[in-house]
């Protein structure tokens, strides 16, 4: 499976920008994989950043998690004050505290304008465009992970695994 859409400006982009090797990843703020595969995801970006764009899609699985959701639109909220990814590792490395008060809290700490999440269709709009991109793709769980465009199947530690045999 591939791709669809390709990683464009809507996408947040962590690591080089003009990278060969593009890894994106579907991922949902409460699944237990995702937490799991985050402090993997972080060293890999510590070790290997420079050479890779790194690129996270919202893809919540709100049957089975409650506060996937509302973590994806409390990350795009961010979004809009440059703080992706410190919310969205906050999210993930306080992933056991996922609530109501807790999101509220988190962006209450990172001056997110809390109104945002209110309803904010254009947050709402990206988290279902994200969705939309995923299951267009092919993807039917989380994490999934991309490399340059191709569906990988495996894992964060399987992907790391493969970066550091690549680069010796």
């Amino acid at each position: 499976m591939s791709l669809k859409p390709a990683v464009d400006q809507n996408d947040h982009v962590q690591g080089t920008k003009t990278a060969t090797l593009e890894i994106v990843e579907f991922g949902d703020y409460q699944c237990p994989y995702c937490g799991a595969a985050h402090p993997i995801l972080k060293e890999m970006m510590e070790e290997f950043g420079h050479q890779i764009k790194f690129v996270f899609r919202n893809f919540p699985l709100s049957e089975i998690h409650q506060f996937a959701r509302p973590a994806a639109v409390t990350a795009e909220a961010a979004a809009t004050e440059n703080k992706f990814w410190e919310v969205h590792d906050a999210l993930f490395e306080q992933q056991s505290q996922l609530s109501t008060n807790f999101l509220l809290q988190l962006a209450e700490n990172f001056k997110v304008d809390i109104a945002q999440l209110k309803e904010n269709e254009t947050l709402q709009n990206k988290v279902d465009s994200d969705f939309e991109s995923g299951m267009r793709s092919g993807v039917n769980g989380t994490p999934t992970f991309f490399i340059n465009g191709v569906k990988f199947d495996g894992g964060a530690v399987d992907l790391y695994a493969l970066l550091k045999s690549e680069s010796h």
